[in-house]
C-alpha cells in the first residue's frame, strides 16, 4: 500500500494553502489526497471520496514525488482541446444574449455558421466563462424614472412657455444662488509672467432668491443666511402680492422647494392665480435663471468686488437693479 510520508511542516502548510485557495479544481482535489494520505487514509477510502480510480490515486502519487509542488497542477497541452476559439466563444455569447431562453436555437446558428455541431453543455461552459448565469429574469420599466418624467414634462414645458410668449401667462424661473468672499474664478487676458491674482478673504456668503421671465424681468431678495423653506414661502407669497396675471414658476425639486411646508402652501398660491410646475430631476439647462447666476459670477462682476463684503453686496445690488436695463440676456 501507497502512502505519502515524511513531508517537511513548511510543506504541509503549503499544501493546505493550495487545497483552500487555489482556482483550479483538480490542483484542490490532489493537494487534499497527498494530506489525508499522510494522515493515514487508505487508497480505497481515497478513491471513494475524489470518485476516481486505483490508477488515477497513483499517477497524482507519483506526479507529487517526481516534480513536487509543480505536480499538482496540469501541464499546458493537456486535455481536450476547445471547440471553440476565442472570438468564437464571443459571438455564442451574443448569440445567447439574444435569445436568452432558447439554447437550441444557439445550437442552430452554430451549427449554420460553422458547420459543426456543438452540445448545449459545452455553450452553457463557454457562457459561464462570462459570468452568465441562468436566473429569473426581471420586470421593470423600460425607462428610469428620470426619462419618464423628462419624456411628460418636456411637451407641458413647451406648451408653458407658447402661452408666455401669447401673453397668456407670465412663466418665472425660480432659483437661489450664493456669493462668497472667495471670488469665482473667472478667464480673463493676463500677461504671461504677470497673472492676475484675486484676494481671499474669509467671510459670509451673500445669498439671492429669485424669479425671472424672458423679458429680463427681475423679483429678488438678499440674504446673509441660508436660505431655507420659510424664506421661500415668505418670497414667494410677497411676490405673489404683485403679479398681475396668472403666473407659473418653474422649480427643481430640491428639497427645501419641496417640503411639507411648501407643499401646505400650494393650494393657497393657486387662489391668488400662481402655480408652481417643478422641474424633471436632474435637468438644470431648462431652468433660464441658471443662466444669469453664471452671467453675474462669471462676466458681470468685476474683480474688483470682492475687496470686501460691503463692495461685493453694493456690486451685486447694482447688477441685480441693472438686470433688464444695463445687464441684458437674450433668450431667444
Amino acid at each position: 500500500m501507497k502512502f505519502i510520508c515524511d513531508l517537511s511542516w513548511d510543506t504541509k502548510k503549503m499544501l493546505e494553502r493550495i487545497y483552500k485557495q487555489s482556482k483550479h479544481h483538480q490542483t484542490r482535489q490532489r493537494a487534499k489526497c497527498l494530506l489525508l494520505s499522510l494522515k493515514g487514509t487508505p487508497i480505497k477510502e481515497l478513491m471513494k471520496i475524489f470518485e476516481v480510480t486505483r490508477k488515477t490515486i497513483y499517477n497524482w502519487f507519483s506526479s507529487w514525488e517526481e516534480n513536487k509542488l509543480l505536480g499538482l497542477y496540469d501541464r499546458a497541452g493537456r486535455g481536450r482541446k476547445p471547440k471553440l476559439t476565442k472570438e468564437q466563444e464571443k459571438q455564442v455569447k451574443e448569440w445567447v444574449k439574444e435569445d436568452p431562453k432558447n439554447l437550441k436555437n444557439v445550437q442552430i446558428k452554430i451549427e449554420k455558421e460553422w458547420d459543426y455541431k456543438i452540445s448545449k453543455d459545452t455553450i452553457k461552459r463557454t457562457i459561464k466563462k462570462f459570468d452568465m448565469r441562468w436566473k429569473r429574469m426581471k420586470r421593470g420599466l423600460s425607462k428610469s424614472a428620470a426619462a419618464w418624467e423628462l419624456e411628460v414634462k418636456l411637451p407641458k414645458i413647451k406648451e408653458l412657455k407658447e402661452q408666455d410668449e401669447k401673453g397668456e401667462i407670465d412663466l418665472r424661473y425660480f432659483d437661489e444662488a450664493g456669493w462668497g468672499m472667495r471670488a469665482c474664478i473667472p478667464y480673463g487676458w493676463q500677461e504671461k509672467d504677470e497673472p492676475v491674482i484675486l484676494k481671499d478673504v474669509e467671510g459670509k456668503r451673500i445669498n439671492v432668491i429669485g424669479v425671472m421671465n424672458v423679458r429680463n424681468e427681475l423679483y429678488y431678495e438678499q440674504h446673509e443666511k441660508n436660505i431655507n423653506s420659510e424664506m421661500i414661502i415668505s418670497f414667494i407669497d410677497k411676490f405673489s402680492e404683485k403679479i398681475e396675471k396668472k403666473t407659473v414658476l418653474l422649480m427643481d425639486q430640491a428639497t427645501i422647494h419641496t417640503s411639507d411646508k411648501i407643499m401646505e402652501k400650494i393650494e393657497e398660491w393657486k387662489e391668488k392665480n400662481l402655480e408652481i410646475f417643478w422641474l424633471p430631476a436632474y435637468s438644470p439647462k431648462l431652468n433660464l435663471i441658471e443662466i444669469l447666476w453664471k452671467f453675474i459670477k462669471y462676466e458681470w462682476v468685476e474683480v474688483s468686488a470682492y475687496e470686501s463684503k460691503k463692495s461685493l453686496r453694493n456690486y451685486l445690488t447694482k447688477v441685480l437693479e441693472g438686470f433688464g436695463t444695463e445687464y441684458v440676456i437674450n433668450f431667444a
